[in-house]
């Protein structure tokens, strides 16, 4: 617990401080972070807050809730925005701009292999890899990988190379002609080289150079009448064009830019984000910010720097349709030049293309959030109707569903899923795998479940830290007993209802400790419900089933003399599955981690004994 002060010692503990650069975390009356941000001139800056007049509405709620300050100082103002994104991601602060891990970002990889491959990853590793994006969805990562592969014939199988050629015959895609055949081992290495190399640029965007290399070849192939290879050019030259026109031209063909688009009104912001590579607009992103989140310049800067922190791609320029002070942009342009190893230019346009391409980005921007706050202004509503049949004392914005799932005994799983203003939020779902509850008992499953999950509710930052207005259980009243006598031991009440089934497994109504609620009269709430108890459904039993799946595959492997379970498991993430152990030839299975010439042998002959089924 923090030691309040007045709003005079704040102000006189900021007068102290230097005129330097630095990095300050706002706390409340309980020690918690609930805002972090940074300036050229910490004295300045911190003062403002505790002065009287020319804040948002946003910052004057934050600074009443300010019982004390801490900072840092900093030599430069890159080291300042650099610890600022360190903190705000630390802390998760309840007024700053949330900032998604970059590694929850689609990217597309090329991998450091003798014979590289092309790859859909979320996680960025220092593994000597090229990575591009990062992309606004998978849909649209995965859309780009597919045309790549298709149409330079990069395998996308899971055969290792140099070690697969000849092994096997080719597969369907090689005889569609959408492969380059690889494993044949017929593929000259330069020549492979040349295909990735065409990927990479076309992946920075230079796209109009590799088509015109295409047309080059073309002609000469065919003036040679080497027509099958003309042929090939042809089609690659068809494909790169259809990529083309899915991208819209907004600039001149050898633009490689990023244009930030920011709009405001009294409910909420949005910010889009258009990339354009090679002249065309290949992409773009939208991220709608919270209610609480401050959005001022520094907030925004810091922002965009989150955006390129761990990103290879930054492009030569960026545009800005925002104020920020001259200073802060040539912090940030230092930052992100840093980051590329190049100059990289920050500006705000004033006219021209590039002033009109901001104003388009800003109106996207605008159309995103009013879109979204109809969705949500439509989803409060039901939220309303949902709480006032369960007569609950405030809007349940955020709800937690469990569900448990079973396999025998060896396979007890919980579910739990979560959703803000009616929607799923994926990124906190959890499973809970069972550590202490005997048989298949459902309720004291259910039981260790949720206590697990408020046992972590004191993490700070972290998706347990956010306490649930309401949570449903995927059963009947004696689940909603069990766990509200397991919480109410630990201090802890939350309104707890069950989700009751038919005779045909149909969400019929909710229940409590003693009585039904039914919700058939109202379709937007049942809707909610039923969507809620099929996702919950879905969950557990997907995550159930993979950890069946898991067992199996090493229990397989523990039949093998000489490895046991741990070792099971090391050899199936080496080789990414069974099916690749059971291919892999003796040099490969030695090479893999705590294995050896030996045991290699003893597996190769496991699964190679002549007219086995394994």
């Amino acid at each position: 617990m923090e030691k309040a002060r007045s709003r005079t010692a704040l102000l006189e503990k900021a007068n102290s401080l230097p005129p330097t650069p630095g990095v300050y975390l706002m706390k409340n009356a309980q020690g918690r972070v609930i805002y972090v941000g940074k300036s050229r001139k910490l004295k300045n800056r911190v003062s403002q807050y505790f002065q009287n007049s020319g804040k948002t509405p946003k910052t004057a709620r934050m600074v009443m809730q300010v019982a004390d300050f801490d900072y840092f100082l900093c030599d430069t103002e890159i080291e300042a925005l650099s610890l600022e994104n360190t903190l705000i991601k630390q802390y998760a602060p309840r007024y700053n701009i949330r900032l998604k891990d970059a590694k929850s970002y689609p990217y597309i990889k090329i991998t450091a292999e003798e014979y590289p491959r092309l790859e859909f990853t979320r996680t960025r590793k220092s593994d000597r890899a090229k990575y591009f994006g990062p992309y606004s969805g998978a849909s649209v990562a995965g859309g780009v990988l597919r045309t790549l592969q298709k149409m330079l014939g990069i395998p996308h199988c899971h055969r290792r190379f140099p070690e697969d050629f000849g092994r096997e015959r080719p597969c369907l895609s090689y005889q569609l002609g959408q492969c380059c055949g690889l494993c044949t081992g017929k593929v000259g290495k330069e020549e492979y080289a040349a295909l990735v190399r065409d990927a990479i640029e076309i992946l920075r965007g230079n796209t109009a150079a590799v088509r015109a290399a295409y047309q080059t070849q073309m002609e000469e192939a065919a003036e040679n009448e080497f027509f099958e290879r003309a042929a090939l050019c042809r089609d690659r030259i068809r494909a790169l064009d259809k990529l083309a026109d899915r991208q819209k031209v907004v600039a001149s063909p050898d633009a490689n830019e990023d244009v930030f688009g920011f709009y405001q009104n009294d409910y909420g912001a949005a910010l889009t984000i258009f990339y354009v590579r090679g002249g065309a607009l290949i992409d773009k992103n939208e991220i709608v910010f919270g209610s609480d989140e401050i959005l001022d310049a520094d907030a925004l800067l810091a922002y965009v720097y989150h955006q390129y922190r761990a990103n290879e791609s930054i492009p030569p320029r960026v545009f800005l349709n925002f104020d920020a002070e001259a200073e802060d942009l040539a912090s940030l342009e230092a930052s992100l030049s840093e980051i590329a190893g190049r100059r990289v230019r920050v500006e705000i346009p004033q006219r021209g293309e590039h002033r009109k391409l901001s104003e388009l980005a800003a109106e996207n921007a605008r159309e995103r959030l009013l879109a979204e706050q109809r969705t949500s202004k439509q989803s409060e509503e039901v939220l309303a109707r949902l709480a006032e049949l369960l007569a609950l004392e405030v809007l349940p914005m955020r709800i937690e569903s469990y569900d448990v799932s079973n396999f025998g005994v060896e396979h007890k799983t919980c579910g739990m899923i979560v959703l803000e203003n009616a929607k799923f939020v994926k990124s906190d779902y959890r499973i809970f795998h069972m550590k202490e509850v005997e048989g298949t008992d459902d309720y004291a499953s259910m039981r260790e479940a949720i206590l697990r999950r408020f046992a972590h509710s004191a993490d700070v930052g972290g998706s347990f830290s956010k306490e649930p207005d309401l949570i449903l259980l995927d059963g009947g009243r004696t689940h909603v007993a069990t766990v509200k006598r397991a919480l109410a031991e630990k201090g802890v009440f939350v309104p707890i209802f069950g989700m009751v089934k038919d005779a045909f497994h149909k969400t019929r109504a909710l229940c409590g400790e003693e009585n039904e609620i039914s919700i058939a009269r109202d379709r937007a709430v049942f809707t909610l419900i039923y969507s809620i108890q099929e996702e919950v459904h879905r969950f557990s039993i997907r995550e159930m089933s993979r950890a069946k799946r898991a067992t199996l595959r090493t229990s397989s492997l523990e039949k093998i003399d000489g490895v046991g379970k741990e070792k099971a498991k090391a050899l199936l993430a080496h080789f990414g599955g069974l099916a690749a152990v059971k291919t892999a030839d003796r040099s490969a299975l030695a090479a893999a981690p705590g294995v050896g010439p030996r045991l290699a042998d003893t597996i190769f002959a496991y699964f190679h004994k002549e007219g086995s089924d394994k």
